[in-house]
C-alpha cells in the first residue's frame, strides 16, 4: 500500500499543483508505484492468484490511461514513460 506521504510526493512530481490527484499522468504514477509493490509481493506469493487478477487489472487501467497520454502529447508521454522507468509498448 503506498503512503499518503508517497502519493503527496508523486502528485507534486506529476501533477500540475499538490491538489492535482486526477490528471492521468499523476493517476499513472499512482499505478505504477502500486504495481511494483504488488510485483514485489508476487515474487514471493506465487500461487496469490487473487492478487494476481488486481495485478493485471491495474497493468491495463495503466496502458489506457497511457494509450489516452499517447494520443494527445507524444512528447508528453515519452518524457513520462522515461521519467517512471517503464516500457514503451503502446501502439
Amino acid at each position: 500500500m503506498i503512503t499518503k506521504e508517497r502519493k503527496a510526493e508523486l502528485i507534486a512530481q506529476y501533477g500540475k499543483d499538490e491538489k492535482d490527484s486526477g490528471s492521468a499522468a499523476v493517476q499513472i504514477a499512482i499505478l505504477t508505484e502500486r504495481i511494483r509493490e504488488l510485483t514485489e509481493h508476487m515474487k514471493s506469493h506465487k500461487k496469490d492468484f487473487h492478487t494476481r487478477r488486481g495485478l493485471l487489472m491495474l497493468v491495463g487501467k495503466r496502458r489506457r490511461l497511457l494509450s489516452y497520454i499517447k494520443k494527445g502529447d507524444v512528447e508528453a508521454y515519452r518524457a513520462l514513460i522515461k521519467s517512471l522507468g517503464i516500457r514503451d509498448n503502446i501502439q
